[in-house]
């Protein structure tokens, strides 16, 4: 699936907007998007598959956090530019979230 295929859904781009302020596990992240959590789960593993998000688990939790920084810009004439830029995000290795 391509980027634009990935970021061309609502709902992921509600997920993406969600975790763009801290880490959320599935539950909590399905109530604040407004969908259950099959769906949320559904475009999750689509947001994983193409890098943009990670997992961990605490207990028994599964969290996700943003793996990449996405950036899409358009501009009109006379510039006519389109850019879909996708960058790693490197978490410290001093944050909270415990290795897999």
């Amino acid at each position: 699936m391509s980027l634009f295929d990935v970021l061309g859904s609502k709902p992921r781009l509600r997920i993406i907007q969600e975790l763009s302020s801290e880490p959320r596990y599935v539950t909590e992240l399905a109530e604040r998007v407004g969908m259950d959590g099959k769906s949320a789960v559904h475009h999750l593993d689509v947001l994983e598959e193409s890098g943009i998000v990670e997992s961990y688990h605490v207990s028994r939790r599964k969290y996700y956090r943003l793996q990449r920084t996405v950036e899409l810009r358009a501009s009109p004439p006379p510039e006519r530019s389109f850019c879909l830029h996708t960058d790693a995000i490197e978490h410290a290795a001093s944050d909270d979230t415990p290795a897999d």
